[in-house]
């Protein structure tokens, strides 16, 4: 008992080694963020002096802010506009493996080139715990020089930083969110020619042809319906079905739509005096009624007609106004006006649908007027917008793809380890047979899974799922790591056919290594200590509390549950190889060492992973392990066989600590050594034997 008290007390004095904190730079005012802030993150902000450094300027730079659909600040230098400048949170909404918000400001220049990158904030358990800053910077600043304009898709080339070793879910959603972003970014800005208007390609149309494919919108309405709407007007409009307006309306800057309408010299004309990021709106009309009207001659505004945008009104002006006194296509009908209209490139996205509103008004006999509003919705064919370069293939697509090897290597050992358990009943009554094949496949487990392909799985990958649920759930953040989404795909229906166990006891690398550890111990005459029932069971209560206390401080703090979960060795042992900090690899020998007395130590009473697994265990479909009525009431040989003690001293098999070693199953179907069988085979025998 003293023994087991000292180990206990040392464990404790280690759960809290010297870590490093994560360092979370905070956008416009730097420091650490308080516990419980991610909840309400706001994008970080640059200033002059960062601004400065991330496109190497002699001077700090103007920063405008601009808050349209791409949001983002546009950098001024003394010779000019240099670039732009947006946060992966803002754009992307990156949320990193651990759930919570990843936030990179992200520079791109004039030649669509990232000029640099500089993580802001995160909360990546690898990256915070395992990496130093220098490595995150490194990671980050590499993206440097990535050209967005690459005809083969922008990240696809030689030069683009490797995923850090051990960290390739944490890099591979920061290397996707930067890319996201500089696109996006650079798309918006026009600096890339996707998503913009096409103002090159010309094909020969005609006016039937671009009323066909909606390139020229059209709205009639005719006098009756215009008397219907202006009833009690003071001069009534007459009867009829000829059109009181037949409006048509274009966008004519590319030159497929403006030159057939209205020739190579007037379409030229029209097209050069626009400023930058204006847009031409083509309208011409017939009927009795004007779509200019006479009023915007006093007042410098066509109230007759409005643009609409996404709840935006966009008023037509006198100084955006060209009279055309005449169209180029031949088969255009014979309209009465028409005007061209520059349309402002701030608050207006020719890409995107909008509408024209047409008001008609007359005065009313009461006194006052009437008036009505017919809406003309336009959308410019897809054909007239320009495809942008391809964009990023996602990682997890190549990190499949580079990994195929592996995960069919993972598919056969869970395909093996279900056929050993289905078909446990043969295995069992052959116990050198069985125990060669557990060793093997514990060997296995250690050597190949866990040091050759870091398939360890963590308590930290359980908070991250239940972070993602409430943070928006993306598969391909889980998808990037190919063998630890492959095993816990196996693990989670495992669990539901046979428990916890087939995890814990055969495919987690740190419980091997304990195993075949204490195996050794035991050949080489190490004495075991038997742990009394009752204080084992009390025990148990320290790796549930780890386990909820993680949970619960990761919706407080993920900061500060990551540095908890530091109670897990797997890092250290399986995924670092023991290369880290002396403290956590003292904590590591501690547990070990303690399992060479009490197999599976850490197992059995602080494992938070195994715990957050027993919870689900209790869904499992079927019993497969087997008992009989004289199991702890004649015979308590199993439970002093099991190997983590998941045996009560009355023969029940607790399935939430069961590693499913099917040693009982062994001792069970052994004529030799089980007390059950013996009895019966000298009851069978004959008097004289």
């Amino acid at each position: 008992m003293t023994r087991i008290v000292a180990f206990l007390c040392l464990i404790v004095a280690l759960l809290a080694p010297a870590s490093p904190w994560p360092a979370h730079a905070a956008g416009g005012g730097g420091g650490v963020v308080r516990p419980g802030s991610e909840r309400a993150v706001q994008p970080a902000t640059p200033d002059r002096a960062l601004a400065q450094a991330m496109f190497g300027l002699a001077a700090r730079p103007a920063l405008t802010r601009s808050d349209d659909q791409v949001p983002g600040w546009a950098v001024t230098g003394r010779d000019g506009p240099v670039g732009y400048i947006a946060s992966t949170w803002e754009i992307a909404r990156s949320v990193g493996y651990s759930g919570r918000p990843l936030d990179v400001l992200v520079a791109v220049d004039l030649e669509g080139r990232i000029a640099d990158a500089r993580l802001m904030r995160h909360s990546e358990p690898i990256l915070t715990l395992g990496l130093s800053d220098e490595d995150i910077s490194r990671f980050v600043g590499g993206f440097a020089g990535t050209d967005l304009t690459a005809q083969e898709g922008a990240g696809a080339g030689p030069d683009m930083p490797d995923v850090i070793s051990r960290a390739t879910v944490s890099t591979g959603v920061i290397r996707d969110s930067i890319l996201r972003t500089a696109r996006t970014l650079a798309i918006a800005r026009g600096l890339l020619p996707g998503g913009g208007i096409d103002r090159v390609k010309y094909t020969s149309r005609s006016w039937d042809d671009l009323i066909a494919e909606g390139a020229i919108a059209r709205l009639t309405v005719t006098l009756d319906e215009a008397r219907a709407q202006l009833r009690g007007a003071k001069v009534p409009v007459p009867e009829g079905d000829a059109p009181f307006i037949d409006l048509y309306a274009a966008l004519a800057d590319p030159p497929t739509i403006g030159r057939n309408i209205l020739g190579q010299q007037q379409y030229t004309r029209a097209v050069g005096a626009l400023a930058p990021g204006e847009t031409v709106l083509f309208v011409a009309s017939r009927g009795v009624h004007s779509h200019r009207g006479f009023e915007w001659r006093s007042t410098g505004v066509f109230d007759r007609l409005t643009v609409v945008q996404n709840g935006t009104r966009i008023a037509l002006t006198d100084p955006g106004y060209t009279r055309i006194d005449g169209l180029a296509a031949p088969d255009a009908p014979d309209v009465k006006e028409r005007s061209l209209f520059a349309l402002p490139g701030e608050g207006f996205d020719p890409t995107r649908p909008f509408t024209l509103e047409l008001t008609a008004a007359r005065p009313a006999q009461a006194g006052g007027e009437v008036r009505f509003t017919s809406d003309l919705p336009y959308q410019l064919p897809s054909t007239y917008i320009t495809e942008p370069p391809a964009g990023p293939a996602p990682l997890w697509q190549a990190q499949w793809q580079d990994k195929r090897l592996q995960v069919v290597s993972v598919a056969a050992m869970m395909i093996a380890l279900t056929l050993i358990l289905l078909f446990q009943e043969s295995l069992v009554r052959r116990p050198r047979l069985w125990l060669r094949l557990r060793l093997g496949f514990l060997s296995l487990t250690l050597v190949w899974l866990g040091w050759g392909l870091n398939g360890q799985l963590s308590v930290v990958q359980v908070v991250a799922f239940a972070q993602s649920l409430l943070s928006g759930f993306r598969w391909e953040t889980f998808l990037i790591e190919p063998v630890i989404f492959t095993l816990w795909a196996g693990v989670a229906l495992g669990i539901l056919f046979w428990g916890r166990g087939v995890f814990c006891g055969w495919l987690c690398p740190f419980g091997a290594l304990q195993e075949l550890m204490n195996t050794a111990a035991r050949r080489l005459g190490i004495p075991q200590i038997a742990v009394p029932h009752a204080l084992h069971e009390r025990l148990w209560i320290i790796k549930y509390t780890l386990f909820v206390a993680i949970l619960a401080l990761s919706f407080y703090s993920m900061t500060y549950a990551l540095i908890l979960a530091e109670a897990e060795p797997f890092k250290t042992a399986i995924s670092m190889r023991m290369l880290r900090a002396w403290p956590f690899v003292a904590f590591v020998l501690v547990l070990l060492a303690a399992g060479l007395f009490i197999e599976r130590f850490y197992c059995r009473y602080l494992c938070p992973l195994g715990a957050g697994l027993a919870i689900p265990a209790k869904l499992k479909v079927f019993d497969w392990l087997h008992r009989r009525p004289q199991c702890g009431r004649e015979c308590r040989l199993c439970e002093t066989k099991c190997t983590v003690g998941a045996i009560d001293p009355i023969g029940r098999i607790n399935p939430n600590e069961c590693v499913l070693c099917l040693r009982c199953q062994v001792v069970m179907n052994d004529d030799q050594t089980c007390p059950v069988l013996r009895r019966r085979a000298r009851k069978s025998a004959p008097a004289g034997d």
